[in-house]
């Protein structure tokens, strides 16, 4: 098996694999188009195909996709001290070998196809923009803040051009908030947030829905990632028409 990095020479073999599964594969596509100065991907090659690939974005998240095999061949050449991996399943014991893990998470990729919409929009949304970002900031770092603890006011601003920011705002104050990724293939809902004493009034719910109604004006699937233990928000993405696809693990880990 060769190790490769990816290379105009090797990008028809690249799109050819991605495409079999673009949900899957999202990431891989979605930073090497838009990302391509923070995105080292390198391919495993068997007999001239590819077998997997590893995806290594701004030096410290990877992704791995592929069989055991190339998993195992892709991860002894990964040489970061700390990483925030995700994997599928079946790359759990190799990458636990090479990285002692301090927080590992089963996530879900949940998938929806135009036509299988069922959006619930019952409140008045309004768009969100830089002046906005210190309470997106708050609720995100309150909500989640071993996930979103680094989504600072600058974060947050930083970003604004590539996503779509909704949320939900009672007596001037913002409550809850969304974004998504509008792509031409697949576009992305990265972020559902609810203030933790505004739960419970459908806010998630409307929401998602007006998130998934502007991807699905643009592409044929809107995809949104959970963690497998929060009922409560895969509850929310099953009313709007979510079904689980994929199953992985989300590593953090310190090289052994």
């Amino acid at each position: 098996m060769k190790i490769l990095p990816l290379s105009p020479a090797l990008e028809p073999k690249f799109w050819e694999y991605v495409n079999q599964d673009i949900p899957h594969n999202y990431f891989f596509a979605l930073d090497w188009k838009y990302n391509r100065n923070d995105t080292k991907i390198l391919l495993a090659l068997k007999e001239n195909r590819i077998d997997g690939m590893m995806l290594i974005f701004k030096e410290r998240i990877v992704q791995l996709r592929g069989s055991r095999e190339s998993g195992e061949a892709l991860l002894e050449q990964l040489t970061l001290k700390n990483a925030e991996l995700l994997v599928s399943e079946q790359h759990e014991k190799s990458t636990i070998e090479k990285y002692q893990p301090t927080r590992v998470h089963e996530l879900i990729l949940m998938m929806l196809h135009k036509g299988e919409e069922n959006l619930h929009i019952a409140h008045p949304l309004v768009p969100l923009d830089s002046s906005d970002a210190e309470g997106i900031a708050t609720i995100m770092t309150r909500l989640k803040p071993e996930v979103w603890g680094e989504f600072t006011r600058e974060r947050i601003i930083e970003g604004m051009n590539t996503m779509k920011w909704v949320g939900i705002k009672e007596d001037g104050e913002l409550v809850s908030i969304g974004r998504a990724r509008l792509t031409e293939r697949v576009g992305h809902i990265p972020t559902v947030a609810t203030h933790e004493a505004h739960r419970n009034k459908g806010y998630a719910t409307s929401i998602t829905s007006y998130l998934v109604k502007l991807i699905l004006e643009k592409a044929p699937i809107a995809i949104i990632f959970t963690l497998s233990d929060n009922p409560s928000a895969i509850k929310v993405y099953n009313k709007v028409g979510f079904k689980p696809y994929r199953k992985y693990l989300t590593i953090k880990g310190i090289k052994r």
